[in-house]
């Protein structure tokens, strides 16, 4: 699934929009699971239809109790169920007959106790599904609606105050994670327009919960907590609907565990660990995502308040040049670009204030106190001589100053009115009334500069996100491979008709052919290296099935009879083809290059430095498939280790469009192939200079697997 309009979400307005509420298991006790959403319901005065379903009473809270839903003789768009697991069957046949459109399942019982509970979730779910009623849950803590005054939940967040009503959506997981981060943003002042929590996904997982909120037109901007995803391509289609109606999505994904990735016989799958490929897919669809819940909040509440800035320039203004200095230091790191004023902006600056440092960041030191029109003098100096996308001012602790405020005020006033389209930051501690009003004028406010720039970093980075699934050039007619480990001529064959570029290479199946082969390679000047070849042998090396460097016939007879002689000694049970002759390469950059099946985002593409770079230093990048060519450049330059390629310390530059070329072909190998391509790797991979013929696989693996 790739397209982002596969959701159909209308069904879930009953649940999140719901016109009418039944409490199943209502109690009249405010304090217990089944009298909480009820007691909710009543006390923050929601305004539809509400019915309290309990067979033992007459009323519970104050309402007529009924025997069960189908006696409610009224349309019942959403049940909330409150009662034991042993219950569950009956009130779901109760509502399919009384033809009720959602429930939220609070009770526990179910997948999380293991196999058997397991088995009966998905009873549950196959019976809703086939009566119409979308599920939230099982054991789950329910959602609000703070505008709607729906509060379907049994967590006491909202007994200890209520969250305003807003325009942040807020989707997870873990009912305790939400539970406290309802609270959290009660404190901080964010309104959210949802919160939800999914519990054990039978039916709706957060990725609806996304997808709803993206059409919702209350919602402006979505905060997930994620613990792991099931179904890849559903959340991958609810994060390109939200990116499609610019909805930015402040994801908190824990876990970082490499689960799936070491079960392939490639490098590939152990280096594109299970986090890293999150990160590639956060990275597709824009997702802001925060390693700390801190960041989390603070990059849910800047997007609700700013818009994100056009480019990555930003001009730092200080009053002390030690902060001033870890601005620019944490600016540099966040990947944004503060460019020097001019040196007529410099030396006015100067002219104010003689001992100022006007280069960038500008600081006008302590002399604000004594001539209070130099902080607007000098920001506006700045925004009309560089044009900056964003601007941050560190003040200290002015913000709590009584004479300061206006003139912080008045300047984030002016700066707003000549400059609409900058993204404004000021980070100083004040009251939170104080805040809300400079928020109020579109400007962000940090007590600390770090997490201003963290987050300026990261807004900057939603106008550079390319378009979700970008189209590729026909990669040509649909490919079907066998299911196991290919050897490597077949491997080689392969990539070469897919466009990769392979050494040249031939099967040896004598001694006498290895040597012949020698002597063809000694005519052009060179050596050769020989492999054994077989579908069953994966990693030659580890066989002693590797020859380098040969050059004579007697060596490479000799070497042919020895390789042999150790794969089959090693592995006596697999069928041997012969040996692989090819040219040893000599000089350039030892790249990998591959493309792996994570088990539930599909095909992934990897590149990255080969030899020790890539199995010590893992300094690779991944991206979700289909690709672009210009995504394949970006995979290429985001290496740390970029510089090797571009000519450091005067090594030649390699030429980085065959890089490109040959990623794009293995990605459209990839794309042909399939749900029976389980992995493809060329390691090493050898990038070098245009005039050398640029990059050409020496050795290369191809995994195939059976379709599902």
């Amino acid at each position: 699934m790739t397209d982002s309009h596969c959701f159909d979400t209308s069904r879930l307005d009953a649940l999140f929009a719901p016109r009418s509420i039944a409490v199943v298991g209502a109690s009249d006790q405010a304090s217990k699971i089944g009298g909480i959403p009820l007691d909710y319901l009543l006390r923050f005065g929601y305004g539809g239809a509400l019915y309290a379903v309990n067979p033992r009473a007459s009323r519970v809270q104050g309402l007529p109790a009924h025997e069960r839903l189908a006696a409610i003789g009224a349309p019942v768009d959403l049940a909330i169920v409150a009662v034991p697991q042993s219950q569950v069957a009956g009130v779901l046949e109760d509502a399919a007959a009384a033809r009720v459109q959602s429930m939220v399942l609070f009770s526990s019982g179910y997948a999380e106790t293991g196999s058997d509970g397991t088995a009966a979730q998905q009873a549950l779910a196959r019976r809703a599904q086939e009566a119409g009623i979308r599920l939230i849950g099982p054991n789950c803590l329910g959602f609000m609606r703070p505008g709607h005054q729906v509060y379907a939940t049994f967590s006491p967040a909202p007994g200890g105050g209520l969250v305003r009503p807003g325009r942040i959506g807020m989707v997870s997981q873990s009912g305790a994670f939400g539970a406290y981060a309802y609270s959290l943003a009660r404190e901080r002042g964010l309104g959210l327009s949802l919160w939800a929590t999914t519990g054990n996904e039978a039916d709706v997982q957060l990725a609806d919960g996304l997808a709803w909120l993206a059409q919702d037109p209350e919602t402006d901007v979505i905060m997930a907590y994620m613990e792991g995803c099931r179904d890849g391509p559903r959340l991958r289609a609810a994060l390109a609907l939200a990116q499609e109606r610019g909805k930015p999505v402040v994801m908190c994904k824990v876990g970082t565990s490499a689960l799936g990735a070491a079960a392939a016989a490639s490098h590939t799958a152990s280096l594109a660990g299970n986090d890293a490929v999150y990160d590639a897919v956060f990275r597709r669809y824009g997702v802001l995502r925060a390693h700390s819940i801190t960041d989390f909040f603070a990059l849910a509440a800047s997007a609700s308040i700013a818009r994100a800035p056009k480019g990555r320039s930003i001009g730092l203004f200080t009053v002390s040049g030690g902060v001033g200095a870890m601005m620019a230091d944490d600016a540099s790191a966040a990947g944004l670009d503060v460019a020097p004023l001019s040196d007529a902006a410099q030396r006015q600056l100067r002219e104010w204030v003689p001992f100022a440092a006007p280069r960038n960041p500008v600081d006008i030191t302590g002399q604000v106190t004594n001539d209070m029109t130099l902080l607007e003098r000098s920001a506006r100096l700045m925004l009309a001589d560089r044009q900056f996308d964003s601007w941050l001012g560190f003040f200290a602790a002015g913000g709590l100053s009584d004479a300061f405020w206006p003139v912080l005020q008045s300047l984030v006033q002016t700066l707003r009115t000549h400059n609409p389209d900058i993204l404004l930051a000021v980070s100083t501690l004040c009251p939170p009334e104080r805040r809300d009003a400079l928020e109020a004028l579109g400007c962000l406010v940090f007590a600390d500069p770090g997490a201003a720039i963290r987050c300026i970093g990261a807004l900057a980075r939603l106008h550079e996100t390319p378009q979700a699934l970008p189209a590729m050039a026909d990669a040509g007619s649909a490919l079907h491979l066998p299911a196991g480990t290919l050897s490597e001529q077949r491997s080689m064959t392969l990539l070469a008709e897919a466009g990769v570029p392979v050494v040249p290479h031939r099967l040896v199946r004598t001694a006498a052919e290895a040597a012949q082969a020698v002597q063809a390679a000694q005519e052009m000047g060179g050596r050769i290296a020989l492999k054994v070849c077989s579908d069953a042998i994966a990693h030659k090396s580890d066989v002693g099935g590797v020859a380098l460097n040969l050059a004579d016939a007697a060596g490479a007879q000799a070497a042919f009879d020895r390789i042999l002689a150790n794969a089959r000694q090693a592995r006596p049970d697999a069928h041997i083809d012969g040996a692989l002759a090819a040219p040893m390469v000599q000089g350039g950059v030892e790249c990998i290059a591959g493309v792996h099946r994570d088990p539930v985002f599909g095909p992934v593409l990897m590149f990255g430095l080969g030899g020790i770079h890539a199995e010590i230093l893992r300094d690779v990048s991944l991206r979700l498939l289909p690709i672009t060519r210009d995504d394949a450049l970006a995979m290429v330059r985001e290496l740390r280790a970029f510089a090797v390629l571009d000519g450091a310390r005067g090594r030649p530059r390699v030429d980085l469009d065959s890089i490109a070329d040959t990623l794009c072909a293995l990605a459209g190998f990839a794309q042909r192939a399939g749900a029976t391509l389980e992995s493809a790797e060329i390691n090493p991979l050898i990038a070098r200079p245009r005039e050398d013929g640029g990059c050409v696989a020496v050795d290369a693996l191809v995994i195939g697997r059976e379709a599902a």
